[in-house]
């Protein structure tokens, strides 16, 4: 396959200086003292995204990564799976009224709020002690650890039950009912914050966004072109939707530096303002393949022995929040239909346009056509590498 990026190794290449002369020998690329194979028949690429649109990228040996995860624990927080976000937000509320339960039962218990008091009872005489002095405790109706974590629970969320109430006998529980005020109005906010800011993510509305599960290779107005298709199920619009591609395969330098996954623009019509898209019924993106596309010089039978991946990439603003949503998919060389065009999957009817959605991954074989792609003069290649090598 030539074209821009090209994936094979770099051929030799001389220069003479002082009478000393380099030479470069296209040789399969070597890691960790292993020849690898970057292209062939039996070898199967494994995907760099999949089709629902996940990165598959696993992330070893990080230096610290607990330590900057937690330094932006908002982010954190809004990217975790919603069953531990779920655990997080009970854990955190549960253990803040426990631990301020054990601060007002041992404020409680360091007045002596708990030693029994004969002299104490119900009648006007109830709160007198020893010569009529009146007694009072820390925390009203509070005779143990349950009844101090129940007063932690309704001061925190403020329910007010006017049982249980602090007295001016205790400045220390006084203070610790202003913290914990602070710290339950503090707690919500982040809470409340997190929540909020993962139930509008516009990550969800991604799915609603369709890509063919088949790109095609076909003649469009005279000219070799890639296409594929892109939906919206939804009625409410993408704003500023536009698209991009990219073309991911291996590549060995002319220096013998093994890169496994260059990546290449794949050019959907930027220059001309055609990759933004009005997505209100399906649209074919559509590639042109020529001299200055990485896809010049494919013949249908490289689909079969390319290694390479094209990525597309759809973005554009959620109509209901004006929040910027990104829906991903890829395309393999095996998944490339020659030859092929879609099927039609809007129609006129009684004076309204209707997209037919069973269609849509549908294609069909162009009868009796080849495809063929000019390749330039071996002459004009050998004089463009050795362009390059110098």
């Amino acid at each position: 396959m030539g074209g821009g990026g090209g994936g094979g190794g770099g051929g030799g290449s001389e220069g003479g200086g002082g009478g000393s002369s380099l030479t470069l020998r296209a040789t399969e690329p070597v890691h960790n003292g292993r020849q690898i194979s970057t292209t062939g028949p039996n070898h199967v690429r494994s995907r760099f995204v999949k089709k629902n649109g996940q990165c598959n990228v696993v992330f070893h040996n990080m230096e610290d990564k607990t330590k900057h995860y937690l330094a932006d624990i908002f982010t954190t927080c809004v990217d975790i799976r919603w069953r531990y976000m779920l655990l997080l937000f009970t854990s955190t509320f549960l253990l803040s009224w426990f631990l301020f339960g054990v601060v007002f039962w041992g404020v409680a218990l360091a007045h002596g709020d708990f030693d029994l008091r004969p002299g104490l009872g119900e009648g006007p005489l109830a709160g007198l002690e020893g010569g009529g002095v009146e007694w009072k405790p820390c925390i009203l109706h509070v005779q143990g650890f349950v009844g101090a974590f129940l007063f932690s629970i309704e001061t925190q969320t403020t329910i007010g039950y006017g049982f249980r109430c602090v007295t001016e006998e205790c400045p220390a529980a006084v203070a610790t009912v202003v913290v914990q005020s602070i710290v339950g109005c503090i707690i919500d906010s982040f809470m409340i914050g997190t929540i909020m800011a993962k139930m509008v993510r516009p990550k969800k509305r991604a799915q609603t966004l369709l890509f063919s599960h088949h790109a095609v290779i076909s003649m469009r107005d005279g000219k070799l072109c890639l296409m594929f298709r892109l939906g919206n199920m939804r009625k409410s619009h993408i704003v500023e939707a536009h698209v991009r591609a990219q073309l991911i395969r291996p590549h060995v330098t002319a220096e013998g530096e093994y890169l496994p996954m260059e990546q290449t623009d794949i050019d959907v019509g930027y220059d001309e303002g055609l990759d933004r898209l009005f997505l209100v019924s399906p649209l074919v993106v559509v590639h042109e393949i020529n001299e200055n596309s990485p896809l010049y010089c494919m013949s249908s039978a490289d689909l079969t022995t390319e290694d390479f991946e094209i990525v597309v990439i759809l973005e554009g603003m959620v109509e209901a929040t004006a929040m910027t949503t990104q829906a991903r998919s890829s395309y393999l060389a095996r998944e490339i239909l020659w030859g092929h065009r879609f099927e039609p999957v809007v129609f006129e009817k009684e004076h309204r346009y209707q997209v037919d959605y069973s269609r849509f991954h549908k294609t069909y074989e162009v009868p009796f056509l080849c495809f063929l792609c000019i390749q330039p003069k071996s002459s004009e290649r050998e004089g463009k590498n050795s362009a390059a090598q110098r």
